[in-house]
């Protein structure tokens, strides 16, 4: 019998250039885990590989993309496809952005252009109530900080899904669907140095905005509480490791 591992799904890459020096999306995501090398399976979904069966999987994690979900790509719509079937097992799923956005496309929710324009920095999130019991949720702060960087958004969640966190740009900061599988539009492997690539390489769309990057990256902190999902949602894979 094949051993089952928690499966990364790459959905993209960061920017070339920030390659040699940071590491790409994978690479971020690792060391958060805790999990050893041999527990992990990285899938380059956006280079057409293929999705594994979901009884095979531990666990899932799909990354952040510079795509966006409504450009119906052959590989999106094939991941779309397979996305209930991986919920309906009941494997644990957290899709981080463009993951957390093709979570809800699937399970019948709507992705679309934020009306307000791009997100983009240290945001402060409030949990609701349902994170009382909720298995990746529960006894976090009711406020904390996070990174984000998004230019659509979950515009309507999933029928049925169990809303997490918010703020007063994004309400669908983080949902639930059934019991196992979690979107988060903020970016828990993402560090200070990180974000403040991506503010950089976006300046000249910020600016065209009416956004400030220089009180962007003033604002820029370090997240912890949200960087901690991470081994949360590795914990919780792990009963499915053997």
């Amino acid at each position: 019998m094949t051993r089952r591992k928690l499966i990364l799904l790459k959905a993209g890459s960061t920017f070339p250039d920030l390659i040699p020096r940071l590491g790409d999306f994978d690479s971020w995501l690792l060391p958060g885990l805790g999990l050893p090398e041999d527990q992990v399976e990285v899938l380059e979904i956006w280079r057409d590989a293929a999705l594994p069966p979901p009884e095979d999987c531990a666990g899932v994690i799909m990354t952040g993309a510079h795509a966006m979900v409504t450009d119906h790509l052959p590989w999106m719509r094939r991941a779309l496809d397979w996305l209930p079937r991986l919920v309906a097992a009941e494997v644990p799923y957290l899709g981080i952005c463009f993951g957390h956005q093709m979570l809800a496309e699937a399970m019948g929710g709507r992705v679309d252009f934020h009306p307000g324009g791009r997100e983009i920095g240290c945001v402060d999130l409030h949990l609701y109530p349902a994170c009382a019991t909720d298995a990746l949720f529960r006894d976090l702060p009711a406020q904390f900080p996070a990174l984000a960087v998004h230019a659509q958004s979950v515009r309507e969640v999933p029928p049925g899904a169990t809303l997490l966190a918010g703020n007063a740009y994004e309400a669908h900061h983080a949902f639930r669907v059934g019991t196992r599988a979690w979107g988060i539009q903020f970016h828990p492997e993402f560090n200070r140095e990180r974000m403040d690539t991506y503010v950089h390489h976006l300046s000249l769309q910020l600016c065209a905005a009416g956004q400030d990057c220089q009180q962007i990256r003033a604002r820029l902190c370090d997240t912890p509480i949200a960087a901690g999902l991470l081994p949360r949602f590795a914990a919780l894979a792990k009963t499915r490791l053997t």
